[in-house]
């Protein structure tokens, strides 16, 4: 039986993070992953996900180049060939993590492991008939789509009419029409994508706005536009049953029945906390997902989880740095996970990008804030670039203290953008403070400058 001072479950970007950072410190370490390294982040969904958006913005730009004085014929897009072209866009990344892997001498194991049990000595990990014993544990073993009980779902998912975000990243053959049911973030991404490329888009959506947490005014700019480019919208819609080719919903308590040659089904995702074996070591759980404290423990000694499995951020940025987190704490270091400054994205067509508290947020925390509002088109270069844009910044600042704590931005650029706005609101500057800071001229960033002015 192997001995390793770390094992971790699960080769995505928390488990592969924990990989190269254990592996550099000096700990010999052990991934294993039961499909492919790199998780769903780099093979189902953030990094292909993205190689769609960024050919069908392309395709996009070539259809509407005359705004800009640019003319072009014949633009046509073959989504096979972007589908290959995701592939080795995949293929080249999973293969940049095994090299870390190799690099940092950690031993990856590909199959389901499966804790048996804690001794004296440490955790007892079994795969595929071998034992393997971990004097640390790290749980990464990521999310799995939600599957609702909703009549037909299953039989869909079984004759793929209905699609999960791994299937639908490898669907060679073009919908012409597409129900997406959830408008979240995974949703909206592929709804961008397949009605750029010329499908019909319906989303059906059981709230009353589209991009869950997203800020009410940025949801709604993000709606209109692509209610302008053809998506229909079903808000307050909630799917009753899914058929051969149909799905049927209640809208005003009326059901509807509309057909489509595809579903997405992108409602959420929940830790995939199930057939781990963490009931023999006794693993608190919450819902499902593993209850960790700020240093990513366990209730259980020597065993943290880290990425979507605890539930907290399933985002794969979070996941990266509650893996930092963690890897620290086994090594001594002084460290804790913080969660007030993680920013999100979505990219669709134009981008939506957020961090911190939203107005209502920060109102029901109880909090005195006070909001600032201004259009993307106050920075010179979003007007050079984005012919009748409109998107905004918004800026939620905390009276009492006299910082930021908040900013949601939708326009062009805004996921590059983000991250500047996220270290001012973790460093709890001032805005006085803020004021001073330069932006370089002329870039989209510096809506933020312009609207730091008006608080």
């Amino acid at each position: 039986m192997e001995t390793f001072d770390l094992i971790v479950i699960g080769g995505g970007p928390a488990g592969y993070l924990a990989g190269e950072r254990a592996g550099a410190a000096g700990l010999k370490t052990a991934v294993i992953e039961k499909r492919a390294l790199g998780g769903v982040c780099l093979n189902e969904g953030c990094i292909p996900s993205k190689a769609l958006l960024n050919s069908a913005k392309i395709y996009e730009y070539a259809l509407h180049g005359d705004k800009y004085g640019v003319t072009t014929t014949g633009a046509a897009i073959d989504h096979a060939k972007v589908i290959d072209r995701k592939n080795r866009v995949v293929k080249k990344l999973v293969a940049g993590v095994q090299a870390q892997m190799k690099h940092h001498h950690v031993t990856v194991i590909m199959g389901e492991a499966k804790i048996q049990g804690k001794t004296a000595d440490g955790i007892q990990i079994v795969e595929n008939n071998e034992m393997y014993l971990a004097k640390k544990l790290l749980i990464a073993a990521g999310s799995v789509p939600v599957v609702p009980p909703i009549p037909g779902v299953k039989e869909g998912l079984e004759s793929g009419f209905v699609l999960t975000n791994r299937e639908i990243l490898d669907l060679k053959e073009q919908p012409k029409e597409l129900i997406v049911i959830g408008g979240g973030v995974i949703g909206l991404e592929m709804a961008s994508y397949f009605n750029s490329i010329g499908t019909k888009v319906t989303v059906v959506e059981m709230l009353g706005k589209i991009a869950g947490p997203t800020d009410n005014e940025i949801s709604k700019i993000l709606m209109d536009n692509y209610a302008k480019k053809g998506v229909q919208f079903k808000l307050n819609c909630r799917v009753t049953a899914v058929g051969a080719n149909t799905v049927t919903f209640e809208e005003n308590g009326v059901p509807v029945t509309i057909e489509a040659d595809k579903v997405l089904l992108s409602i959420g995702r929940r830790a995939a906390s199930e057939n781990l074996g963490l009931e023999t070591i006794g693993v608190e759980l919450n819902r499902g997902a593993i209850v960790t404290d700020e240093h990513l423990r366990t209730n259980v000694a020597g065993v943290y989880a880290s990425g979507d499995i605890n539930g907290k951020s399933m985002l794969a940025h979070t996941a990266y740095r509650e893996t930092e987190v963690a890897v620290n704490h086994m090594l001594g270091k002084k460290d804790r996970m913080r969660y007030s400054a993680i920013p999100s994205v979505i990219y669709t067509n134009p981008e939506v990008a957020s961090v911190g508290e939203t107005e209502e947020t920060a109102k029901a925390k109880g909090m005195d804030v006070k909001t600032v509002t201004l259009p993307m088109s106050y920075a010179g270069r979003y007007v050079a670039e984005v012919e009748r844009g409109d998107g905004i910044c918004k800026l939620v600042v905390d009276n009492k203290y006299n910082r930021l704590v908040g900013v949601h931005l939708i326009g062009s650029y805004a996921s590059e953008i983000i991250y500047g706005a996220a270290l001012m609101i973790e460093t709890e500057l001032r805005i006085d403070d803020l004021k001073e800071l330069v932006f370089p001229h002329p870039t989209v960033s510096e809506i933020i400058r312009e609207a730091l002015f008006l608080v």
